[in-house]
């Protein structure tokens, strides 16, 4: 039977509050607290991922841990009403999110609760703004507070510090500040570990405002009554060209590489919970093939995403349609595809992202010291990849390795959680389905460098004397004393 929508509304929110009282209050703060040091793990962005990690480390006893984001309010934070431009989230709606095992926290619950369990079954994918609702609630029902208008500039770390810290340049609301922290998680989006990647051909058009990466902010708006080109066919170039095309332009054409869509969704052959689970444990030759395999046959954009565009007739699709050139001219984007010659008023690249640290400027400054997949692993020739050769090689907690051993040991107090880390995981880190094995294994590594970093502390702590809870007074009369009493009959 399903619950009455109406009578959910009168309370939304009593399943969570009961899980979290039955759960029990979070254990204490058993970091030790050191002078100079503000804190434990600073979190770098505070969407999905960032608040999952918030409550993960609560649960596990980790204080000290602040959340930044460099938006101004939690509405600009994320992407999901900002960037994204799918009607709905790409993955299955079922799967563990920030809540981790406390179910009563996740959004089947969450939406249950405010419209049935009959809508929830109705819908067969996760609307992405009742996704954003939903995290707005999450954060607030967990006590996650997010620090925004905070952008980490830079970082370095202390030399010689008793207790290995980094030195953090903020900026604060535009102003200057610097903190210190013991550990850093970059959970920071799909540009994380790089930035959009523009075409060359396209660099002098977006400079001129006459192209832009779906990654950048659109004003849809503005096109309208225009010709606008999408350059890419994975799921984010099909959202941008639906919501111009939504928005009144008067024509949209999408440009692919490949002489067909990618519809094979290869990953999904290896989603089951002994490789997913264990796929850290891999050999470097398998975890390349699988993300090797991923990139050669392209991202598949979901049918429905494929099936918006088609609605209008103005939508026109290129096949085998690499850019040869572009150049702009009395405001137009003049591009050269297959000898043809096109003119459009704008220009938007679904062309990916890069994972190159140096592009980044809080990474920048790391990027010559850290170890990629391409100082790790020499692929065969049929499966050279020379981006994905630039990603970082990541150890078992998600931790930053050095690329020589012994000249950048705090490298492992970074923990990448952003697709950067694909080639080692098999998964873009961020995304939903990443979540339910890789937090808690980045918590498990975090828990045990901070124990191990200050063990002598607490071996203090658990080699001290303890207080006994009673005396002999509580059992004294309970003593049986030889003799003292009749004996039992034999």
């Amino acid at each position: 039977m399903s619950s009455s929508p109406a009578i959910a509304a009168t309370n939304p929110d009593h399943a969570a509050h009961e899980a979290l009282r039955l759960l029990g209050p979070a254990p204490a703060n058993w970091v030790p607290a050191h002078a100079g040091i503000d804190h434990n793990v600073l979190v770098v962005g505070g969407g999905q991922t960032g608040s999952a990690f918030a409550f993960a480390l609560q649960r596990a006893g980790i204080g000290g841990v602040s959340v930044i984001d460099a938006a101004e309010k939690a509405s600009q934070a994320g992407v999901w009403l900002t960037r994204a431009r799918m009607h709905k989230l790409r993955t299955l709606k079922n799967l563990v999110g920030p809540e981790g095992p406390v179910t009563a926290l996740g959004f089947q619950a969450w939406y249950e609760a405010r419209h049935g369990q009959e809508a929830y079954a109705a819908i067969d994918r996760i609307p992405r703004t009742a996704w954003a609702e939903y995290l707005d609630w999450f954060r607030d029902i967990t006590a996650t507070a997010v620090r925004y208008g905070t952008r980490l500039v830079r970082f370095e770390p202390v030399e010689g510090a008793p207790v290995p810290h980094f030195r953090l340049h903020l900026e604060v609301n535009g102003e200057p500040r610097t903190e210190t922290a013991r550990k850093l998680i970059f959970a920071n989006g799909v540009a994380g570990s790089g930035a959009p990647f523009i075409p060359e051909l396209l660099a002098s058009a977006v400079s001129q405002g006459l192209a832009a990466h779906t990654g950048h902010a659109i004003d849809f708006a503005a096109l309208a009554g225009k010709t606008v080109a999408v350059v890419g066919a994975a799921a984010s170039a099909f959202d941008a060209a639906a919501v111009a095309l939504e928005s009144g332009a008067a024509a949209v054409h999408l440009f692919a590489r490949r002489d067909r869509l990618a519809a094979t969704p290869v990953a999904r052959v290896r989603g089951y919970p002994g490789l997913y689970d264990n796929y850290l444990a891999l050999p470097d030759a398998t975890r390349w093939h699988h993300a090797a395999r991923y990139r050669r046959l392209g991202t598949t954009p979901p049918p429905d995403s494929v099936q918006r565009v088609l609605k209008f007739p103005h939508f026109h699709l290129h096949l085998s349609s690499p850019w040869q050139g572009a150049q702009v001219r009395d405001g137009k984007v003049v591009a050269s595809v297959n000898d043809e010659s096109f003119r459009f008023d704008f220009v938007i690249a679904g062309t990916g992202y890069t994972h190159e640290f140096a592009q980044r400027p809080e990474l920048a400054g790391i990027a010559d010291q850290v170890l990629r997949w391409r100082d790790r692993f020499a692929p065969p020739a049929h499966e050279r990849d020379d981006e994905l050769g630039t990603a970082p090689y990541l150890g078992a907690g998600l931790e930053l390795l050095e690329k020589t051993p012994g000249t950048a040991p705090w490298l492992r107090d970074i923990h990448i959680y952003n697709p950067g880390g694909f080639a080692s995981t098999g998964l873009p880190l961020g995304d939903v389905p990443s979540i339910r094995g890789y937090v808690p294994a980045v918590v498990r590594r975090i828990s045990e460098d901070l124990l191990l970093a200050d063990f002598a502390l607490h071996e203090e702590r658990t080699r001290a004397e303890v207080p006994p809870d009673f005396d002999e007074s509580l059992y004294a009369s309970a003593i049986w004393q030889a003799g003292a009493g009749q004996r039992l009959a034999a």
